[in-house]
């Protein structure tokens, strides 16, 4: 599971107050234990790890004040000391820091998690009521919304006056339908791209995923109009395209040596594949990319455009991967924190920064258009803000960004349906206030993007304004 979550992806795919009772139990770190043993709560993000068996599983339950559910993770430890792995998901490094402090990171993420230690596993973790009702379904999935969403202020929505409106008709749902309609109700005019509720993943009925109110999720014909469009934007011969990871990363040399680099998304980029192949898939599309004729000397690139104008997202970190190879000299990118206070939507845990470090091998500095839309989402923006600090000639064309960046939280209901949202703020690298969120980045130069105009004309607005950038930044 990346960090935009197994449920993200899913939507994507089809469009796009903490218990702190302690009870009985283990004590501790009693002497002989694997320094990791035992339960751990999360500083923010509503969770409680629980590392058994002697050090050798982690697992994870997700908490609110009415409830204790076991979470996604269940991952078995690795060779590596301290390290655990579910599946074919990135790695999860758990460190202590002292006797009741320690860090957990997720490969495929950026910055890390505080846990601190509990004296047990809390009861209500360790003995799930089998009670699913409607209302106990309603209760969990509001009470985890109103502990940990960071931005109803902000959207002008009242939560508690949702509770009062809808919980009656959860109350009154006569089937799993009413009920999903209830939910989707409840979160459905927040227009967040990071909200989202699955009760059947085999039915476009039974998923909903939000996005901005301004946004429509193309679907598989327009999204094969949008390629068709790019390509002949771009001018190049079939035969000079390069492609990786299912099509999803793609590049183009012109004749007047700009290249061209166009990614939809930081996953799935392998049929069968995790986030190992994901990684691999980056690095090796990248190192064929910059190479070292391209990044130096007589022939190098005279400008590089980065599309992102459909970007799905996925890992952050493999987003940088790209930043880290146009630059050569590490940089500020973001700060990243979470909301940790389950009565108070303004207190967040200490702010992460997040920087960019040079790759090792051939990096390109000279100029970059970054080409955006309302279709760049999550790890797309966070690619976008970081490219912001770049210290070379970098320019931004096209549209404000959807304004999703956070991390989801993944979790499931009573009854088995799971649904996500965010709890994390992107911060400015500069000021350390400022985020994205809700309204996107905006462009340096605003055009318009795959709009029904444009296509009729055959013309590219946002690249041809990233052509005429590079050709000046160029002189």
């Amino acid at each position: 599971m990346t960090a935009r979550s197994r449920t993200a992806a899913l939507l994507l795919a089809s469009a796009v107050v903490l218990t702190t009772a302690a009870s009985t139990g283990s004590a501790l770190a009693a002497p002989g234990r694997a320094p990791l043993e035992g339960a751990w709560r999360m500083d923010g993000y509503g969770t409680v790890v629980s590392v058994e068996d002697g050090g050798r599983r982690l697992r994870t339950y997700d908490t609110t004040a009415v409830s204790c559910l076991p979470g996604f993770r269940d991952a078995t430890r690795t060779t590596s000391p301290g390290t655990f792995r579910q599946e074919k998901d990135a790695p999860i490094t758990m460190r202590t820091q002292g006797r009741d402090r320690a860090v957990l990171a997720f490969g495929d993420n950026v910055g890390h998690r505080t846990l601190h230690r509990l004296p047990a596993l809390p009861a209500e973790c360790r003995d799930t009521p089998a009670k699913t009702d409607n209302l106990r379904v309603f209760d969990v999935f509001w009470q985890t919304y109103a502990e940990n969403y960071p931005f109803f202020i902000q959207k002008g929505i009242d939560w508690k006056d949702v509770r009062d409106r809808f919980r009656p008709r959860a109350a009154a749902a006569a089937d799993d339908k009413a009920l999903f309609e209830v939910l989707k109700g409840m979160i459905e005019p927040l227009h967040d791209g990071h909200t989202g509720i699955v009760a059947d993943p085999e039915k476009p009925e039974g998923r909903f995923g939000g996005h901005r109110e301004d946004t429509k999720i193309p679907g598989p014909g327009e999204m094969r109009r949008i390629d068709a469009a790019v390509k002949e934007g771009v001018g190049v011969p079939e035969a000079r395209w390069r492609t990786w990871g299912n099509g999803r990363i793609s590049y183009a040399e012109l004749p007047d040596r700009t290249g061209y680099l166009r990614i939809t998304g930081f996953q799935g980029y392998t049929d069968e594949g995790g986030y190992a192949e994901d990684s691999a898939t980056v690095d090796r599309a990248l190192d064929e990319i910059f190479t070292a004729a391209r990044t130096r000397g007589p022939g190098a690139l005279r400008g590089l455009v980065l599309d992102l104008r459909f970007n799905g997202g996925g890992s952050d970190r493999l987003a940088l991967r790209v930043a880290e190879r146009l630059t050569d000299r590490p940089y500020l990118a973001y700060l990243k924190h979470a909301r940790n206070d389950p009565r108070d939507p303004r207190k967040f845990t200490p702010e992460q920064p997040v920087t960019v470090t040079p790759h090792r091998g051939p990096v390109y500095t000279g100029p970059v258009a970054v080409l955006t839309g309302r279709l760049t989402i999550s790890a797309g923006e966070t690619l976008t803000q970081a490219l912001m600090g770049r210290a070379q000639p970098t320019q931004r064309i096209g549209e404000n960004t959807q304004g999703s960046f956070s991390d989801t939280l993944d979790r499931r209901l009573p009854n088995g349906w799971s649904f996500l949202l965010p709890n994390e703020e992107f911060l400015s690298a500069r000021d350390h206030r400022t985020t994205y969120d809700i309204t996107g980045i905006s462009p340096d130069v605003r055009t318009p993007v795959f709009t029904e105009e444009e296509f009729r004309a055959h013309r590219d607005s946002a690249l041809a304004g990233a052509r005429e950038f590079v050709a000046r930044a160029d002189r």
